[in-house]
């Protein structure tokens, strides 16, 4: 799917996975009382931590404020139980057909260390934004009890509108916008904004410091992290930023809106305009795409809101339904540059001119991002019921991803780091992750299949190395991962309280070097996250550009022929925005031409 970033989204093979089956509900702590201008709620005590899940951040964006920034929060009556999470935001469950989760979701989640109730309070706050391609994902896969609770922080998770639900710009809809945000389409940002100023305001109660947030997250929570630097609005209600494995991308308004079949500007795959399309077809209004076309362009503003706010979730969803969605994930234009909650610029040239919000930021990368996309999909493993059933060719399967995880690393993580520091100080960290340490499952060996791949740092981060999920099935050596879950949850803790990973909580841990600027005479360093029985912490210079991983392609000799470099050609136009269709036709003056995109692209 051209320009998918559909990679950006997986929620976390091993937290996914750790949602099947539900545990008890947790009992009210008298503890965990909380007074707030909203009202009285309790939470519950685990694991060291206190938890309160499921706060109202906003009023439910339903009715009349559907496709409308978020409005502040009414207050409850009596008191609020806030032992469980939130109803996760409208979305297709892994099947892509079948939907779940409400409209009414715009929750919150708070895990604070138990010593903050005795009145230890200031505690730094730590703001996690969850990834799913912005269209499938949920709060509740992620518990941060151990964060907390070690590490002496305050974190706070969320959930935010979804998919077609969150962005969507068209013209009927800005006609009777209220404000600038209202007409922006950015609605689930908004969402995120709306949830940084609760934490604002009320973040003090449970331990937090109002003055010291960091952002962070994971895949399209990386998108968002990036976004959120980009936000006008956002300015001042956070403090640091942490993107793990996101991209720095933002769509301008045409494509958000108009058919893929514009004759000037054409939209992108899920635009308002082709939305519209699909559905006045899907319903039968409309025999097809043409006559869908003129039907649209006799309606009027109010009739296309009147059709529009009469479909329920399922109806909106279904235009994108059999569509080829991976894990539920669907691909809506996100994150639109409207000009006043998103800048109205490309985000690199934003962040050389010192356009953005000027924070100390760590952004990186996994060494082997794309091996669990390809784990799914690739043509060198064999396959049942979906599921990898051995490796076939390895050297083959593991120079595509490579490949892949090479122009993750370029786009997500080193130029968005050399473009900040272009108009900031010396306050960017990189990292990579390059953990591998699983175990072989019969004659499949993990290790070989997804190492050090998209979403596995999470486990560490979070403190989930040693759950039963993690040993025996993802973790050879609990001990050497628990060491590594330390050494990153020590560096994240750190930088969230005082702007600088350095040498960890303790400064017991290798100097985190930050990122050089260009003209400096230095060279960029990055800090690489490995066990003690591999590499261990250290430092690297291999540092990478787009451009450069598109060469190494052409005069790679792993890579035969020209079917095999229009194989990894291909996977770039279907798993990033780094290569377009027209740009694949025409590289290495045009030799895939022989070898068409439709057949090399994997479904996805």
């Amino acid at each position: 799917m051209t320009r998918s970033l559909l990679v950006s989204a997986m929620a976390g093979l091993a937290l996914v996975l750790g949602c099947a089956g539900e545990a008890p509900l947790p009992v009210a702590d008298p503890a965990t009382k909380r007074t707030l201008d909203q009202g009285e709620l309790v939470g519950f005590s685990a694991e060291g931590a206190q938890v309160w899940r499921g706060i109202p951040f906003a009023e439910p964006p339903v009715g009349e404020l559907r496709w409308k920034a978020p409005r502040p929060p009414q207050p409850w009556p009596g008191l609020l139980e806030a032992l469980e999470y939130g109803e996760a935001c409208p979305q297709f469950e892994m099947s892509g057909e079948t939907v779940s989760g409400q409209e009414d979701c715009l929750t919150l989640n708070i895990h604070a260390p138990a010593a903050a109730a005795a009145g230890e309070g200031g505690l730094p706050v730590m703001f996690f934004i969850h990834g799913g391609g912005n269209t499938i994902g949920s709060a509740e896969v992620y518990d941060a009890s151990r964060l907390a609770a070690e590490n002496g922080v305050v974190v706070v998770t969320i959930h935010y509108r979804l998919g077609v639900l969150g962005w969507l710009a068209h013209s009927a809809l800005r006609e009777v916008a209220a404000t600038p945000e209202d007409a922006s389409g950015n609605f689930a940002t908004l969402d995120m904004i709306r949830a940084l100023r609760w934490v604002n305001e009320n973040i003090a109660a449970f331990g937090g410091d109002p003055g010291n947030v960091t952002i962070f997250g994971e895949s399209a929570g990386g998108v968002n992290v990036y976004s959120l630097l980009l936000a006008p609005p956002a300015k001042g209600l956070f403090h640091r930023a942490i993107a793990q494995s996101g991209f720095a991308t933002s769509f301008p308004m045409a494509e958000a809106e108009n058919a893929t079949d514009h004759p000037e500007a054409p939209g992108l795959p899920g635009s308002s305009t082709d939305v519209l399309l699909a559905l006045l077809q899907r319903e039968g209004k409309a025999a097809d795409r043409e006559s869908a076309k003129a039907l649209l362009a006799a309606m009027d503003s109010a009739a296309i809101r009147t059709y529009l706010d009469g479909l329920s979730a399922e109806e909106l969803l279904a235009s994108f339904s059999g569509g080829g969605a991976m894990g539920g994930m669907y691909f809506s234009p996100w994150v639109f540059r409207d000009g006043h909650v998103i800048l109205d610029e490309e985000p690199l040239d934003a962040f050389r001119a010192g356009h953005h919000n000027r924070v100390p930021t760590i952004v990186g990368t996994n060494r082997d991002e794309h091996r669990l996309f390809q784990a799914f999909v690739s043509p060198h493993v064999s396959h049942f019921v979906g599921m990898p059933l051995r490796i076939r060719d390895l050297g083959r399967y593991q120079t595509v991803a490579e490949y892949g995880s090479k122009l993750w690393k370029a786009s997500g993580a080193d130029e968005p780091a050399t473009a900040m520091r272009a108009s900031q100080r010396a306050e960017v960290w990189v990292y990579r992750f390059d953990w591998d340490e699983e175990p072989s499952l019969l004659w499949l060996d993990l290790a070989d299949l997804i190492g050090a791949a998209h979403a596995l740092e999470l486990l560490f981060v979070f403190g989930g190395t040693d759950s039963e999920l993690a040993d025996g099935l993802l973790v050879e050596d609990v001990a050497s991962a628990e060491e590594l879950s330390r050494q990153m949850r020590s560096y994240w803790a750190h930088f969230a309280r005082t702007g600088d990973p350095d040498r960890g909580q303790e400064g017991d841990l290798p100097r985190w070097p930050a990122w050089a600027a260009e003209g400096s005479g230095e060279k960029p360093r990055f800090l690489v996250f490995d066990s003690a029985r591999d590499a261990g912490l250290h430092t690297s210079e291999e540092t990478l550009t787009t451009d450069q991983v598109i060469d190494a392609v052409g005069s790679d000799p792993r890579l035969e022929d020209d079917a095999d470099r229009c194989e990894v050609y291909a996977g770039f136009v279907q798993w990033s925005a780094e290569m377009t269709p027209e740009e694949y036709d025409t590289v290495g003056g045009g030799m895939c031409k022989a070898h068409p995109l439709e057949a090399r692209t994997p479904a996805g």
